[in-house]
């Protein structure tokens, strides 16, 4: 009896047991996975737009006087004067030394005196030409007379040219005892004092005058550039525009010279000149600064921020916002970037929408939202803080 009744506890022990299983196993749904939300970049976009730009060839150039002049002298004496301060601007003629002129003053008057002795004998001789004429007409004088004062009046005449010449020299010896400038342009350091004696065999002269307006600029290209200089050369007069070293100063604008008749073998250069106005005196003899060569001015061309543009393992290329506001990967070419703008020849067209800060984040298909005005300032502020980290 205790059996039967144990063995009915264990069986229903095990129907409860079971039936506890099979309800909370029928109650339990099974699990479904969550999609995932796609991440969607916050980025900073530009609509592309045509405009014209200029097409430029860079080089480096140094900056020449138009005409350098060492003023020295071509006589030797005692400098008595100088009528210059370093570093003023001169113009041709002027006065810039004086050298004692009183040895050369004297001498013109004692060949003053030679010449004016030898017109009275030849006044004399001239009137003796006469008289013997007009004696030889009544037979009274006799051909040899007449032709031997003949031969003496010519010889006094030659004899007046000469010292005529003499005077003319000593003219111009006097006149170089003013040293005067014989280019408009700036002097220099002043190279000897009043007192001291000047010889023309001075090595370094008075002083160094150098024109600076108009002021040249000597500048070179790759050799492979020459057939295009030439190319828009023959069309007309090339501009070249003077930056500073740091390309944040225009210094002047100017105009194509001349191109060099021989490239340099060693360095597969051409060089170039260019002439400047330089009114604003901008431009110093042997400064250092940055040529733009400027070829054309293409119309309607189409630029974007040179920050848009990321270069791959196939070239160039950008991002381009679509209409659903995903972003596409789209292989551009780059005809040449200028001061922040990349000029793109292929590959977008007018009024497509290119990312050109927060790309870093993108890839194909990536969902974007562009950000304006404060934030997109914010953005562009972090982009570049962040360039700068190294």
């Amino acid at each position: 009896m205790k059996r039967n009744l144990t063995i009915a506890l264990v069986a229903l022990a095990a129907i409860l047991i079971g039936g506890g299983l099979w309800f909370f196993a029928s109650d339990k749904k099974p699990a479904v996975a969550a999609a995932p939300v796609p991440v969607v970049v916050p980025v900073v976009a530009a609509t592309v737009t045509g405009k014209d730009v200029p097409i430029y060839l860079r080089g480096i150039g140094t900056v020449i006087a138009y005409n350098t002049d060492v003023v020295r002298s071509q006589i030797q004496g005692q400098i008595v004067k100088i009528a210059f301060t370093e570093g003023q601007a001169v113009k041709t003629g002027d006065l810039l030394a004086q050298i004692d002129p009183r040895p050369y003053e004297a001498q013109i008057e004692q060949l003053t005196a030679n010449r004016d002795r030898d017109q009275a004998q030849l006044a004399n001789a001239e009137a003796n030409l006469s008289r013997y004429n007009q004696l030889g007409d009544k037979g009274y004088a006799t051909p040899q007379l007449i032709e031997t004062q003949t031969a003496q009046v010519a010889q006094l005449k030659a004899a007046v040219k000469a010292d005529q010449a003499q005077i003319d020299q000593a003219n111009v010896q006097l006149s170089y005892t003013r040293l005067t400038s014989a280019i408009p342009g700036i002097t220099g350091v002043r190279q000897i004092d009043v007192g001291n004696v000047i010889h023309p065999t001075d090595p370094n002269g008075l002083v160094v005058v150098t024109q600076i307006e108009p002021i040249s600029l000597l500048f070179t290209l790759p050799q492979t550039d020459l057939p295009v200089i030439q190319q828009h050369a023959a069309k007309g007069e090339l501009k070249v525009i003077a930056y500073s070293q740091d390309n944040k100063m225009k210094l002047d604008e100017g105009t194509l010279l001349l191109v060099n008749n021989e490239i340099a073998g060693t360095t597969g250069t051409v060089q170039l000149k260019a002439v400047f106005p330089n009114h604003e005196h901008r431009l110093w003899p042997g400064q250092l600064v940055n040529a733009r060569l400027l070829l054309e001015v293409q119309k309607n061309a189409l630029t974007v921020a040179g920050s848009a543009v990321q270069q791959g393992p196939n070239g160039s290329y950008v991002y381009v916002v679509s209409p659903d506001q995903t972003a596409a990967l789209r292989p551009v070419h780059v005809a040449q970037i200028s001061d922040g703008q990349a000029l793109i020849d292929q590959g977008l067209k007018s009024g497509d929408v290119v990312v050109v800060d927060g790309q870093y984040r993108l890839t194909e298909g990536s969902r974007v939202r562009e950000l304006h005005g404060k934030a997109a300032q914010e953005a562009d502020l972090q982009s570049a803080v962040q360039d700068a980290i190294p």
